[in-house]
């Protein structure tokens, strides 16, 4: 799609982001790009000031940035409050993003006789639907998807290729899940039994509320009674492990290869950076962060920050982290003193 400034300002305040052209309205854009890689009709956008120096340079037709932000004379500007939020819609309006093909119900696919499929739904070859499944309207399913018996499966839910969902689990409305997902299969439920693990049976399921969005090859264990649950909003990267019994709060954000344990509560706006891990049968509280690689041992308070093996305030790990920096140093400093200290006693020996 091609438009001009004007249009895409007018687009972009109608959706709630009030837009001003500065600069010529009737220059055209059809795509975005990176401040870097932008040329002659692409957009692009500022949203952290340590790249604002690229402003000067890049070759885009237009940029998206904050009122306050001085671009280069002769380079087109769309100033509102939040580029960021606004190059998104930009991309969706421009791109189309991803338009999924359209098989209807592919007479390639298995569906059983007592599966539910509602109107617009789009199911490719070689997925394959059991019984008492229930799928609603405009659902997309994936060639070589699995949803098995008793599973309910909202509006406008996309399963990329080869997502597994196990019995009974339910996806909200248009949740979306990424090639190799597998949803709701047991979780690690053994009873130690004279020296042996016995098997308990995991008859629980997962629960993913609306407009969740979990990426490629992830695992969600079914709860051993009741439900693991996913709440509204939630986004997850790729390779996320999620324990049995395990209850994850709205509009959280995971970063790849976290994993959390069993019977965990999870609060609100939750952010969990890359290869984090959570002990079982603890609480994170609600706009709590995780830094990368931290091993949590024990329960977060609400809006804290942690970081570290074990996972501690923020503040203290910085702490930690400097006194190791220090501590070659402060090796070579006890040997002195020791070496001062054996001095300072043979000299009193002598003396006596």
């Amino acid at each position: 799609m091609i438009l001009t400034l004007a249009e895409l300002a007018e687009f972009l305040t109608s959706q709630g982001m009030p837009c001003e052209v500065d600069g010529a309205a009737s220059v055209t854009v059809s795509s975005v790009a990176t401040l870097e890689d932008a040329g002659e009709g692409q957009l692009s956008f500022l949203a952290n000031p340590k790249y604002e120096s690229q402003l000067s340079t890049t070759r885009a037709s237009a940029v998206l940035v904050k009122p306050e932000v001085r671009v280069s004379r002769g380079l087109n500007a769309l100033r509102t409050a939040n580029p960021y939020a606004a190059v998104t819609a930009a991309i969706v309006r421009l791109h189309g993003h991803r338009e999924h093909p359209q098989w209807g119900i592919s007479d390639r696919a298995f569906i059983a006789r007592g599966a539910v499929i509602g109107s617009g739904a789009n199911v490719g070859p070689g997925a394959h639907v059991d019984d008492d499944v229930q799928i609603g309207d405009d659902a997309t399913i994936y060639p070589g998807a699995y949803i098995a018996r008793g599973c309910r499966i909202g509006r406008s839910v996309t399963l990329f290729p080869n997502v597994v969902i196990y019995e009974n689990c339910v996806l909200g409305d248009r949740v979306t899940i990424h090639a190799g997902t597998v949803i709701g299969e047991d979780g690690l439920g053994y009873a130690p039994v004279n020296d042996k693990w016995v098997k308990i049976p995991q008859i629980g399921n997962v629960v993913i509320h609306d407009d969740v969005e979990i990426g490629a090859n992830c695992t969600i264990d079914r709860a051993t009674l009741g439900s693991s649950v996913i709440g509204r909003g939630t986004k997850f990267s790729n390779l996320i492990a999620i324990g049995h019994g395990t209850k994850i709060g709205d509009d959280c954000l995971f970063v790849a290869q976290v994993g959390v344990a069993g019977s965990v509560s999870v609060g609100r706006h939750v952010t969990m950076a890359g290869q984090a891990g959570i002990v079982g049968h603890i609480t994170i509280g609600d706009n709590a962060t995780v830094g990368a690689k931290a091993g949590v041992t024990n329960t977060v308070e609400p809006g804290t920050t942690v970081l570290g093996q074990p996972a501690v305030p923020i503040n203290d790990c910085k702490r930690q982290v400097a006194v190791v920096q220090r501590l070659p140093e402060l090796k070579n400093e006890v040997r002195r003193l020791r070496r001062d200290l054996d001095r300072l006693m043979k000299q009193r020996e002598n003396d006596e």
